[in-house]
């Protein structure tokens, strides 16, 4: 069985760190900090015709922080503020999702998630903006009854139809006869499907785009991992004397094949130097213990940085760790790319 749940009444909030305020006021650019501006959005039949009419600030600011965990082992840290890409479509959901809402070209936009999906939020917030209908198959029937999390209210105010499914038909939902079903049931037989997570070949030539902008200006480029999109696509946009290393927040190593055939799919074989290091998901997805919450609490004191758990702490923790193990020569400088930043 299948439950929709109808949209609930826009309202949405955003906040800053003093940082990063200072920057908004300065209208600093791309090269030093970035400047947001809320955008108006798109009236409920007012289609942007492009998603570069909502003002991307690309490429996304490289900022160099002082940090003696690093520092004494003779290592530089950037920090590459994806999350500053702009202030509602975060991150690397912005270099995902953007060929893709090009390619939905004004059709529904139907894409799937659990109950907290950064993923369903970014893509309810670009219907929003840019007056598409959007869907979200939500993994979990059980969840249909329940009072909405914030996660899926953010979702349902931003205009989105949450479609409830049970866990072994969203197991199976890449399959033919189940996605179809799953159109069905949803009214959404003419959409345009955006897998989990946003990671397809459109999704990954768009993340090549974030290797691009890193060439030259680090040795290792660090980041979280999910379903291995961006990271298929970081490495394949690198030099050949760089190299990306992915921080997975799932247990279960299935990442490595599943950034394989994503690069296989998008470019016909393996791109770029790339490794993953499976120690730090925390007991797997959305999993945030007491001392990774304290370790990033840490970093923003430190830093002055917002830090999102489920993904950007794990990674950040990840780094730190491994500078100690000396895993890094003395003299790499390392650069981490803020995938997101904390919600609400």
């Amino acid at each position: 069985m299948m439950i929709c749940r109808a949209s609930l009444p826009h309202g949405a909030c955003r906040w800053y760190y003093p940082k990063e305020r200072e920057w908004i006021n300065r209208g600093l650019g791309s090269g030093d900090a970035v400047g947001v501006e809320k955008r108006r959005p798109a009236r409920h039949n007012e289609a942007v015709t492009s998603i570069d009419a909502l003002h991307p600030r690309l490429p996304s600011p490289l900022q160099e922080v002082s940090d003696p965990r690093f520092a004494r082992h003779g290592l530089r840290l950037l920090l590459k503020r994806d999350d500053l890409i702009h202030p509602e479509l975060i991150g690397n959901k912005w270099r995902k999702l953007a060929p893709n809402l090009e390619a939905a070209a004004g059709r529904t936009v139907l894409t799937f998630g659990g109950a907290y999906s950064n993923h369903l939020r970014a893509t309810a917030a670009a219907g929003r903006l840019l007056g598409l209908p959007t869907v979200g198959v939500v993994r979990g029937q059980e969840l249909a009854d329940r009072p909405l999390n914030p996660s899926l209210a953010r979702c349902a105010a931003d205009g989105m139809r949450l479609h409830f499914v049970d866990r072994s038909t969203y197991r199976h939902k890449t399959e033919p006869d189940t996605l179809a079903r799953v159109l069905r049931a949803a009214g959404a037989e003419g959409a345009y499907v955006v897998p989990e997570g946003g990671s397809n070949s459109a999704a990954v030539r768009g993340c090549r785009a974030l290797g691009e902008e890193l060439r030259g200006r680090a040795d290792v480029v660090a980041l979280a991992c999910g379903t291995g999109g961006t990271l298929a696509g970081l490495a394949a946009g690198l030099a050949p004397d760089q190299r990306a290393l992915g921080i997975p927040v799932l247990k279960g190593g299935f990442l490595t094949a599943g950034t394989e055939e994503l690069q296989r799919q998008t470019f016909g074989g393996r791109r770029g130097h790339w490794s993953l290091d499976d120690r730090f998901h925390f007991g797997g997805y959305a999993r945030v213990p007491g001392e990774l919450d304290a370790f990033a609490q840490d970093f923003e004191q430190r830093h002055g940085v917002p830090v999102e758990r489920l993904y950007v702490a794990k990674s950040l923790y990840g780094l730190v760790a491994l500078a100690e193990e000396g895993a890094f020569e003395r003299g790499t400088t390392v650069a981490a790319v803020i995938t997101g930043r904390p919600f609400p």
